[in-house]
């Protein structure tokens, strides 16, 4: 089976061309070291990450068939300019096709011009560094593993509980609306609240926007949820991925899907790969200065009963620099059930998901290890 040919497959099984039905990402023990190497022995402030090992301990450490292979070929990522979405321009009607076809192909595609100065992008990608230079004892004042918290620093997945540690560092809060928000953020660096709000403000505008593309690409208007989007939880997961000594047998994150509607990301380097539905292979995505990445998540997979696909993808480690990202996730209301669009169902295309809301998918996150291969999506699949 290709995945042309599988269009109502979701993330688990999706991976699971790529890996196998038997493959060991699903089923692997990774107590692979001494107890002195479990991940317990990594609690926050502590991680090897953190710690910069000269190592990676075997609790870190990848299956081989998982392992990236380091030489992944480029993305042929589509490049999307806004600027052409103007109401009298007549390239609107080509931008809104271009993306529709990029959310049915892999559910991922750049965007240029989309009204974010520089100076934004860049200072918030210096807030996000200098919040994880902040000593331990700085970020240890929020540090928490419990997933309903709306600000917290952690690790991996989460910290002491994954079977398999990743390498990264993470701050997440929640961003819309901001004014209610900002006041719980970090208290330093002190130009972190101001830098990363300016940059939230602008990525929820343009989420607005690219949202508003997207259905009216599937035939829904450029108002469909509109006001329900805007109103939605925005949370904003800012990632450190730390120089690796061995990027050959970890992962800075596992390959998942995104449970939002859209993740825009703001990245300072490589390291994204996402998985090529043509050829079931991991294609690296090359850093664009003044880009930004928009993922399909699987609340607009839910929406477009299948059309649109919430793209798979992993981060990968490198030896010589810090990585940061900082992934803008887009939902309805924290208790607003996301459904099929009545519009795209049909007796050949009948409903293929159940409804869920952010909220669901913060309990199916406290309480499975998507380290492990777990997927929100497949439990929201029509069987």
């Amino acid at each position: 089976m290709t995945y042309a040919e599988a269009s109502t497959m979701d993330v688990y099984m999706r991976a699971h061309l790529v890996l196998g039905s038997n493959n060991p990402y699903f089923a692997y023990s990774f107590g692979m070291g001494d107890d002195n190497e479990s991940s317990s022995s990594f609690p926050i402030g502590e991680t090897a990450q953190e710690k910069g090992l000269s190592y990676v301990p075997k609790c870190y450490m990848m299956p081989p068939s998982q392992r990236p292979s380091l030489k992944s070929e480029f993305a042929n990522v589509p490049m999307v300019d806004l600027a052409g979405m103007n109401d009298d321009n007549p390239t609107r009607s080509i931008i809104i096709q271009d993306i529709a076809n990029a959310c049915r192909r892999n559910g991922f595609f750049h965007v240029i011009n989309h009204g974010i100065s520089q100076a934004i992008l860049d200072g918030a990608l210096s807030a996000a560094f200098g919040f994880f230079d902040l000593a331990t004892e700085d970020k240890e004042k929020i540090m928490s593993n419990d997933v309903y918290k709306p600000v917290r620093y952690g690790t991996s997945l989460k910290d002491g509980e994954d079977k398999v540690q990743f390498w990264r560092v993470f701050l997440k809060h929640y961003a819309n609306p901001l004014i209610d928000w900002i006041k719980l953020w970090p208290e330093n660096p002190p130009d972190y609240r101001e830098k990363m709000g300016k940059y939230t403000e602008e990525v929820q505008k343009l989420a607005i926007k690219i949202m508003g593309i997207i259905t009216e690409g599937l035939g829904l208007g450029p108002t469909y949820l509109s006001q329900n989007f805007q109103d939605g939880v925005n949370v904003i997961a800012v990632n450190c991925y730390p120089p690796c000594p061995q990027p050959g047998l970890a992962l800075g994150l596992p390959p998942h899907s995104d449970y939002s509607i859209l993740t825009i990301v703001l990245q300072s380097s490589a390291g994204l790969e996402i998985l090529d539905t043509q050829n079931n292979e991991w294609r690296a995505v090359q850093d664009l200065q003044g880009t930004l990445q928009v993922h399909v998540g699987d609340h607009l997979e839910v929406l477009s009963n299948g059309l649109y696909k919430s793209v798979v993808h992993r981060v990968t480690l490198n030896s010589q620099k810090t990585r940061i990202s900082v992934s803008s996730l887009h939902s309805l209301g924290m208790d607003e059930k996301m459904e099929t669009a009545k519009e795209l169902e049909d007796e050949e295309y009948p409903k293929r998901y159940k409804e869920s809301s952010f909220s669901d998918f913060l309990k199916f996150l406290h309480e499975n290890d998507i380290g492990q291969g777990s997927s929100f999506l497949m439990t929201l699949k029509n069987n």
